[in-house]
Formats: C-alpha cells, sequence, structure tokens
C-alpha cells in the first residue's frame, strides 16, 4: 500500500505506515527528523557535498529553510530520497508573509481591508506561488496581537484586536493550506504555521524579543484567541516565541505547549522553535545547551530551528534519564505525520513541478488581483474640502525619498521578491494618470538626517541610494520647493522605509523623520494642497499633520503592486474603504493605546479634558488621534439609530441589531459596518467594548442598505477569574458605527 492509498482511508493507515517506518529508524535517525537547519540558499552544486548534504544522507535533518528555486529544492530533496538509508523525505520551508513573488500588502494592510475573502484569496496566491517554486510549507501566519506601535513586528500582525484577529487568522490557514478533507491534498497547498505562540506581542517597551508578563485572565481574554482560532482552522504546525510566559521561556513552557496547544485545544500537528530558539534560553538563564533542549522537548516542542540542540545533545539527555525515548518518539511521529499530510511519502518531489515554476509565478492575473487588494487596503485619515481625488489634468508634484525607490514598495518580509520589478510611486502614477497629466518629481530630503540611522533602516537589498546623491540637504529642500510652487498639487511621499518596520525594528520616536518633517511643513508653506502618501509599518504619530496637511492616504507598504494601486487610489479610480486594525496615538507616552481598554474607578466622562483627580494626562487628551477601525471615503455614510428585535434573551436565544446605513454622496464607496459589545456588569471587569462582528458592503450614491448583525449568547462568553469561558446573565450595550468611536448605541438584556 502506497503513502497515497494510505491517505485515502484515513488516520488509521497513515498511523500504520508511520508505524512500520518508526520501527526501522533509529534513535540517531529519529532524532534527526527534528533537525531544522538553515540552507543559506544552498545552490544545487553545493548541494553535493556541503555539511548539509552529509548530514541529510545520515538522517540527521528534518527539513530545511531559505532556499529559493525548484531546481535547488528538487536536487536536495533527490539526496534526501535516493542517497539516505531510510529515503525519508524533507520538508522545505520559507517565510512566505505577505505573498511570494507577487507580494500582497504587508499583513497589518491586509487587516485594514477587513476582507476575508480578499485575504484568504492572498493566501491562496502566495500558495500557489510558493509551491510552484518548492516550497511546501510556510512560516505564517503571524497572529500576535499587539498595542505598542514601538515594537516593529507590529507590521506582521493584524492589530489589536483579538476577535478581527482570529478572523485573518482562519482566512490565512484556508488560503495556505484549504480546508477540512482537502487541506494538502492539491499540489498547490501548503503547511501553515502560526506563530508566535505564545503572547510576543506584549513585549515590554515595545522591544524586540522583550519579556511578557500578564496575568492568566488576560491572555485567554485579549491575546489567545487567534492563535486557537488558527488551530481550530487546522493549521498544520506552531511556533514558539522567543519571550518568556510567568517566566518560563514561550519554547519550554510545558503548561503552554502541552497543557493549552494540545489538551484544551486539541492542536494535533508538530511544533517547531523560531530561529535559534532553543539555543537563546541558555541567555534565559534557565540552563546550559543540554539542558534547555531537553526541557523544550519534555514541554513538546517537536522541531529545533537551527540551534542544533537536539541534534546534539538529546542523546546523552537521553542516558541522564532527562528525558525519554517516549517523548523523542512522539516528537519524531509528529513530524512524519506532517509530510504524510503533504504527500511527500506518495511523492517527494510533489512541490518540484519546474513547468508550473514557468507559468505560476507573479503572473498577470496574480498581480491584477494584488493591486485591486493593495487598494483596498489603503485607509484615508484625512481629507480637507474634498482634495481628493485628484483631477487628471494639469501639473502634479510627487516629493520625497520615497517617491522614486522600488524596493521599499513591497515591505518588510518579502524575502522572495525580485526588489527591481516593483513600480516606483513615480512610475505609478505616471501610468494611471495618462497624458493629460504631467507629473514631476524631486527627492526633496534624505530618509532621515542620521546616515547611520539610515542605513540600518534599509537593509536587505532595500536602497535609497544615499552613497549616490552628492546634494546637500538645502539644494534637494530648494528643488522640492520650486518643483512645487509650479505645480497645482503635490504628492509627498513620506514616511518610513520597509525596515523601519518589522523584525529588530523596534523605535521609540513614531514621528516621520526629521529632515522629511521639515520638507514636509515647508511644502505646506506653499500654499499648494499637500496629499501625503503615508509610508507606514505602524501606527505613527501625525497631529501636526493632521492638523497642516490637506489629506493623509495611509499606504502602509503595499505590495508589488503598490504604484499602480496609490495611482488608483489618488485619481478616484478607486474609492478608499480601508479601516484601521490598531489605534494612532496622539503621541508616543499615551502608548500602550487600545480602543477595547477597561475603565478605571476615575473615569473621565466621554469626549471631555481636564478633570482633577480623574483618571486624564495633563497635556493631552486621553482620545487616539484615530480610533480603531477608522477609516474615510470619498462617500459620506451616515448611520440610523440601532434597532433591536428584542431587549431580552436567555441562555438559548439570539437577537438581531439593525442599523440603516446611507450613502449621502455622489460616488459609490464601501463602508465597513463595525458592531461592538459591551457587559456593563460582570463578575470581572470588563472592556469598555469589544468587537464581535463586521461587515464590508458596497453602497451606490444616494442608497441605504439595512445591515444587521445576530447576536447570541456564545458571543457574550469571556474568560472568569478561574479561566472558564462563561456567559453571565445582565445588562449588555449594543455599539454600531463606522468606527470604534462614532457609533450608535441600544441595550439589551441577557436573563
Amino acid at each position: 500500500m502506497t503513502a497515497c492509498d494510505s491517505q485515502k482511508s484515513g488516520d488509521a493507515s497513515m498511523n500504520k505506515f508511520i508505524d512500520k517506518l518508526m520501527d526501522r529508524m533509529t534513535l540517531e535517525e529519529k532524532i534527526g527528523q527534528l533537525n531544522l537547519p538553515s540552507s543559506g540558499d544552498i545552490t544545487t552544486g553545493q548541494a553535493r557535498s556541503n555539511n548539509i548534504a552529509d548530514k541529510i544522507r545520515a538522517g540527521a535533518v528534518g527539513g530545511l529553510f531559505n532556499i529559493k528555486g525548484v531546481e535547488k529544492i528538487q536536487e536536495v530533496q533527490r539526496i534526501a530520497v535516493e542517497e539516505s538509508r531510510l529515503k525519508i523525505p524533507l520538508l522545505f520551508g520559507m517565510d512566505v508573509i505577505h505573498g511570494y513573488e507577487t507580494v500582497f500588502p504587508i499583513p497589518l494592510g491586509m487587516a485594514a481591508t477587513w476582507d476575508m475573502k480578499a485575504i484568504e484569496q492572498s493566501a491562496r496566491i502566495a500558495a500557489i506561488e510558493a509551491s510552484a517554486d518548492g516550497i511546501c510549507w510556510t512560516f505564517s501566519p503571524m497572529v500576535d496581537i499587539s498595542r505598542d506601535p514601538r515594537w516593529g513586528r507590529v507590521s506582521e500582525g493584524s492589530g489589536e484586536d483579538p476577535f478581527l484577529g482570529g478572523e485573518i487568522a482562519k482566512a490565512m490557514v484556508y488560503g495556505y493550506q484549504g480546508k477540512g478533507d482537502s487541506a494538502y491534498r492539491e499540489k498547490t497547498n501548503i503547511m501553515a504555521c502560526v506563530k508566535h505562540y505564545a503572547l510576543y506581542g506584549a513585549a515590554e517597551a515595545g522591544l524586540d524579543y522583550n519579556t511578557t508578563d500578564m496575568s492568566r485572565i488576560r491572555m485567554f481574554n485579549e491575546y489567545m484567541y487567534p492563535y486557537q482560532a488558527a488551530v481550530d482552522a487546522g493549521a498544520g504546525s506552531v511556533m514558539s516565541s522567543f519571550n518568556e510566559v510567568d517566566g518560563i521561556p514561550a519554547t519550554a513552557n510545558k503548561w503552554l505547549i502541552t497543557d493549552v496547544l494540545r489538551k484544551q485545544w486539541g492542536f494535533g500537528g508538530f511544533v517547531v522553535t523560531d530561529y535559534t530558539g532553543i539555543m537563546e534560553m541558555v541567555n534565559h538563564g534557565i540552563g546550559d545547551m543540554r539542558e534547555v533542549s531537553a526541557r523544550a522537548l519534555s514541554a513538546g516542542v517537536d522541531m529545533d530551528m537551527v540551534s542544533e540542540g537536539y541534534l546534539s545533545t538529546l542523546q546523552q539527555s537521553l542516558k541522564e534519564g532527562k528525558i525519554t525515548e517516549k517523548e523523542i518518539d512522539q516528537a519524531c511521529r509528529r513530524i512524519l505525520e506532517a509530510k504524510y499530510k503533504l504527500g511527500l511519502f506518495d511523492n517527494p518531489y510533489k512541490y518540484c513541478d519546474t513547468e508550473r515554476a514557468k507559468t505560476d509565478i507573479y503572473t498577470d492575473e496574480h498581480r491584477s488581483i494584488a493591486r485591486r487588494i493593495s487598494a483596498e487596503s489603503f485607509v484615508l485619515l484625512k481629507n480637507d474640502k474634498q482634495t481628493l481625488p485628484i483631477k487628471k489634468k494639469g501639473k502634479i508634484a510627487v516629493v520625497g525619498p520615497l517617491a522614486n525607490t522600488s524596493s521599499n514598495m513591497p515591505g518588510t518580509w518579502s524575502v522572495a521578491v525580485n526588489m527591481e520589478a516593483p513600480a516606483t510611486l513615480v512610475e505609478g502614477l505616471k501610468e494611471v494618470a495618462g497624458d493629460k497629466v504631467e507629473i514631476v518629481y524631486a527627492k526633496g530630503s534624505h530618509l532621515m538626517s542620521d546616515a547611520a540611522y539610515e542605513e540600518r533602516a534599509t537593509l536587505f537589498g532595500r536602497t535609497l541610494y544615499r552613497d549616490k546623491e552628492k546634494r546637500s540637504d538645502i539644494q534637494m529642500l530648494n528643488e522640492a520647493l520650486n518643483v512645487a510652487h509650479g505645480a497645482d498639487v503635490v504628492v509627498a511621499a513620506l514616511g518610513e522605509s520597509s525596515e523601519m518596520s518589522g523584525e529588530s525594528s523596534s523605535r521609540t520616536d513614531l514621528n516621520i523623520p526629521d529632515v522629511q518633517k521639515t520638507l514636509l511643513e515647508e511644502l505646506v508653506k506653499t500654499g499648494k494642497p499637500v496629499v501625503l502618501v503615508l509610508f507606514t509599518g505602524r501606527p505613527l504619530t501625525l497631529t501636526w499633520e493632521d492638523k497642516n496637511v490637506s489629506a493623509i492616504l495611509n499606504v502602509w507598504f503595499g505590495g508589488t503592486e503598490a504604484a499602480y494601486a496609490i495611482g488608483d487610489v489618488l485619481f478616484g479610480n478607486v474609492n478608499p474603504g480601508g479601516k484601521l486594525p490598531v489605534t494612532f496615538p496622539q503621541n508616543v507616552g499615551q502608548i500602550p493605546l487600545f480602543y477595547n481598554h477597561k475603565n478605571t474607578g476615575r473615569p473621565l466622562a466621554e469626549g471631555g479634558w481636564f478633570e482633577k483627580f480623574r483618571a486624564n494626562y495633563l497635556d493631552v487628551t486621553n482620545e487616539p488621534l484615530y480610533p480603531f477601525g477608522y477609516g474615510l471615503s470619498y462617500a459620506q455614510f451616515d448611520y440610523s439609530d440601532v434597532r433591536l428585535s428584542t431587549d431580552q434573551i436567555d441562555r438559548n436565544g439570539m437577537l438581531t441589531a439593525s442599523v440603516t446605513v446611507t450613502n449621502n454622496s455622489e460616488c459609490d464607496g464601501d463602508e465597513i459596518v463595525q458592531l461592538y459589545i459591551r457587559d456593563l456588569v460582570g463578575s470581572v471587569t470588563r472592556p469598555v467594548k469589544e468587537l464581535k462582528g463586521f461587515e464590508k458592503v458596497t453602497i451606490r450614491a444616494g442608497e441605504s442598505k439595512d445591515i444587521s448583525f445576530k447576536i447570541t449568547p456564545e458571543m457574550l462568553k469571556f474568560y472568569n477569574s478561574d479561566i472558564q469561558f462563561v456567559n453571565e446573565v445582565g445588562e449588555f450595550e449594543v455599539m454600531i458605527g463606522t468606527n470604534s468611536r462614532d457609533v450608535k448605541k441600544a441595550t439589551f438584556s441577557l436573563k
């Protein structure tokens, strides 16, 4: 019976297949399956003779990552299945985070679409392209909740809300793997890896890799749901996080990995560490390499990424009785099950079709979809006096250090992209505007005045060509002002470079960098309408910009087709409809700032400031600059009062909450109608509001649509002080609106 035949008959056949295989495996070969080294993108020639190839032949490697190119992967797989004793195929992984060669917006930007179909489609296309190039495993989705934009990896997640994050987590898993019985069946399905488990986004001070510390009631109510949602969606693997949880690094935390993930949530896949995660626990101070490797295995971690702690220490730990052979067998079995489910035992070259690599990657169809989704992710933060959309006539000055660079368009963690492929913003605007518009360009400034800082912010093949710039700051500024004076409107392309957010990119100052801010101030002084096209991977502090700039369009980093998508929105071919998945503070001193906070015993009156002996600041209001869920449109949407089908339900009941949304404008538009609920009295304190539903709807000019949400007792559940998931009788407030701040309200009770 082949693996493919046995796959059709369910888990029993898989277990029989793996039992027979493991009966033939030596202890060394079992431990070898737990080893995940980085390939360093080895070439075919190197694969024949390098150290990794020797380990593959010896059965000391379970998978590899960081190889790009189907020919390379095919050759390495050949070594595994033709030159090793047991011919066990390898897993091939990569950080396919928001696309492969066709790159979509960064995950925070994707979250701003609030469009689960688009998010699933983006993951589906990423899987199609990655699988065509030999990849069968992606280290995505990243589902960490974060309320601190100083943390650079906020760009890789879905923002601050667990409900929205959970919906996105499920969509991403379905896009990569498929659903239910269809998961992994097709050669275009790849295995997802949910990360970083757990609480990585709550790192203290927004400092990457830093300590996380919180109560368990807060963990479960505010941070854990997206991980669980991804597991419920069938994710095949989970990655442990760098931080500690309850004083124990996540990679050695048995409560986290075994008790919660496996026993409570029923996760049946395998757990892999993050890059050198085992080795780093020595720095955490819980033991030497042998000790931390044993603790990771006993906690339930199956695969060791890069550290090779398992490979080098587990046999000795077994002799010393610190681990058991049963623990090694269980970890090995989980890796083999993953390979079985992917179909690699039946066809080790399932993902090595060189013809697909020629036809399925960076296609016109994929690029067209990426352009549409990119435009959908943009958030219009301000549009004074209908500055936007720009008319397709006259002269437009495009100014700024991010206006004429292609490599910064895709954003962080776009590792497979051809950096020269994306159009620059200048090129994209010219393409969309057509020949009736004259577009002129001036750089205007460097990214920032500190050259060393700029170098740190443009790593990994991204460039702003600072080393080739011979002009002084004043010369660049004067050129930009001359160009602006002669134009009808100024488009200022400013903000972060792509590597100013992402891993190891924490920032303490969230303003637009100094020389860019000076450039923007001088452009505003010209009296011309200034449109700020904001590139960013995190919330920035934009208080001055909001007061002084005519329009602000937050474009995040929109992917390989971002330049054209920005043109589509600026010129009105597309009406922006994105909404913020994270709060934008007025200043860094307000952080952490998030919409679903708890009340204090001395709350400030809603909209008020300042009152002595209340919870408020002396120097700034409590309010954010832009709240969670915020985003403008070229259309004007008005909401009716909330209508409830009943004002009382029991534990078996259900009610419907409805509003009428009217487009009181002359253009069609998309609106994201948001449902929030507040539990007014609980056995433990509850947030002032929580997102419980949303619907994205297209409403034509002058049209009204009724939008309804079903509210069930299940939606009212939370974790109490005993970490039991319960609902409690009492009064609840329903809020429906265009963002978390501007809502209509009604009340009902659960009996």
